[in-house]
């Protein structure tokens, strides 16, 4: 099963400059190593947000939990990268109470 409305999957510019790609952020700096040795980068944040989206697509869901906003989507496995190599990773989104599009909360790399 794939996440309603998942056509309208959204991805804040700001949660990749600020979190999955920043160097120094406290958590978001070991996903930014993760994600930039498979060729995501700041220079084009474009093709990261598109890849992001397109997993929200192709992925279906894993788990599903209710939260105090909204149900949270869990997708996982592989995300179409630069180089093509292609890893393993979830994807969390949230549908919020009263709202269509499902918003990218945090993406991270599979176990």
């Amino acid at each position: 099963m794939k996440i309603p409305n998942n056509n309208q999957s959204f991805v804040a510019e700001s949660k990749i400059t600020e979190y999955l790609l920043n160097e120094i952020h406290e958590i978001g700096k070991h996903k930014a190593d993760f994600f930039k040795r498979f060729g995501f980068d700041l220079a084009d944040i474009g093709t990261f947000k598109g890849s992001l989206i397109q997993h929200s697509i192709d992925r279906d869901i894993e788990k599903t939990k209710k939260s105090d906003f909204g149900t949270k989507y869990e997708l996982k496995c592989e995300i179409t990268t630069p180089d093509e190599r292609n890893p393993c990773i979830v994807t969390v989104w949230i549908v919020e109470d009263g709202q269509d599009e499902p918003k990218l909360v945090t993406a991270y790399p599979a176990k």
